[in-house]
């Protein structure tokens, strides 16, 4: 159960931020308490932007949130409702279940019922809810007893019910660039109240390249920061040799079954079609260091070789169907070699998608053409019978007659002359 949220309507029914306690996470700790202390967003945030608004206490419309960790999501929603004067009930998809959103939505029917005023309702996370849960919040929303606020690092089109997300608007948070993370860590470090009050100091560089490894987190940035401060004696400097301790091993945000799996699939395939072979490497090395399956990664290599390569280069396809085999034998580490050598040779491959579309424009003859027989010249006469009905006749051998290929027609006679792959 998550606190506050069952509590007495009537006595909990504005929010209040509560300060974190002093022993809480620097980046609970740090959490931005107002639009002035917020860094990031400013397409959603600055003045005259879509947010303004509902950051001035006018929030007229449910909202999905959806960005990536560490981008805000909790915390501009905790602003909305100080702002709204509403009464605000956190909820967690994490934690609560169907009994659990019922009994918030009657306290929020309850609640209009008696005062007129909606409830906020943030939900955390909202794409762990399955579609009855998410079903579950239509009626209310509908009616006006909640506000809604859901928050999701997946995309909403495909973890959001349409039902839900017609009825909300949703704005997509942006990863936070470095120079906003290197504000947001020397705020830290100065902050006397919540921060680490000026005891510590960074050398020249340093939360730069903090910043680059928390990769847009604002969450992991400050994370990274109290690790590296946890090392140190009061009155330390922050160096180079205090990051590397700090920083260990770079864990990737790198999700195999949600959309970061299928955007960066997409690069490399994309970066692979247009030879360059770089960008390939690096892709390639972004899924093998974030722990992407390498079977998935060598049969998409596979699939690149006959999609973009084809016939113009019928060894890529060897080499693709080598490397995973390759893989195979060899495991982790040594295996991955031969899938970036499959990448390299596809980038560098000439290109051709004349076997892509062509496939594509059969198939679709195939499936709106009738199915006319086999022409009787293509069919195999191995009986007496057969050959008295015309199987074969009229059949050229194209080895001793070469002129069959140009007179012997061995389409369907309605697609006579079509042609698959033409001009490749």
């Amino acid at each position: 159960m998550i606190d506050g949220l069952f509590d007495d309507p009537e006595a909990a029914s504005d929010f209040r931020e509560e300060p974190a306690p002093p022993d809480a996470p620097l980046a609970e700790r740090m959490r931005p308490r107002s639009l002035e202390e917020f860094r990031g967003q400013e397409h959603l945030v600055a003045g005259g932007k879509l947010l303004e608004r509902a950051l001035a206490g006018d929030l007229r419309q449910s909202l999905i949130l959806w960005g990536p960790p560490g981008s805000g999501k909790t915390t501009l929603a905790r602003m909305m409702a100080q702002a709204s004067g509403m009464a605000f009930r956190p909820f967690s998809a994490v934690l609560a279940g169907i009994k659990e959103i019922r009994q918030v939505m009657a306290e929020a029917a309850q609640k209009r019922r008696a005062r007129g005023t909606a409830t906020l309702l943030f939900v955390d996370e909202i794409h762990r809810f399955n579609k009855a849960q998410q079903d579950a919040f239509l009626p209310h929303v509908e009616r006006g007893d909640i506000l809604l606020i859901g928050a999701t690092t997946e995309n909403p089109s495909f973890e959001v019910v349409g039902p839900l997300l017609s009825r909300t608007r949703t704005l997509i948070l942006e990863p936070l660039t470095p120079e906003d993370l290197v504000l947001i860590l020397e705020h830290a470090l100065e902050d006397p109240e919540r921060g680490l009050a000026g005891r510590y100091l960074a050398a020249p560089g340093t939360l730069t390249r903090l910043a680059h490894s928390a990769d847009g987190d604002a969450r992991r940035a400050l994370n990274l920061l109290e690790t590296a401060t946890s090392l140190l004696e009061e009155d330390g400097l922050i160096d180079d040799a205090c990051l590397r301790e700090a920083l260990q091993k770079k864990v990737l945000r790198h999700d195999k079954s949600g959309e970061s799996h299928y955007d960066l699939i997409s690069a490399l395939h994309k970066s692979i079609r247009n030879s360059d072979e770089n960008a390939a490497v690096y892709w390639l090395t972004r899924m093998l260091e974030g722990g992407e399956d390498r079977r998935f990664l060598a049969r998409r290599l596979i699939r690149m070789a006959v999609e973009d390569i084809g016939i113009a280069d019928p060894n890529a396809l060897v080499h693709t169907v080598a490397a995973s085999g390759a893989w195979d034998r060899l495991g982790s580490p040594e295996g991955e070699l031969a899938l970036i050598q499959a990448a390299v040779y596809l980038a560098r491959a000439p290109k051709s998608n004349v076997l892509y579309t062509g496939y594509a424009k059969a198939r679709q003859d195939v499936g709106e053409c009738s199915a006319e027989p086999v022409p009787l010249h293509l069919r195999n006469a191995p009986t007496e019978l057969m050959k008295k009905a015309g199987y074969g006749k009229g059949y050229r051998y194209a080895h001793d007659d070469p002129a069959a290929k140009d007179e012997m027609d061995c389409l369907p006679p309605s697609l006579a002359g079509r042609r698959y792959l033409d001009g490749n």
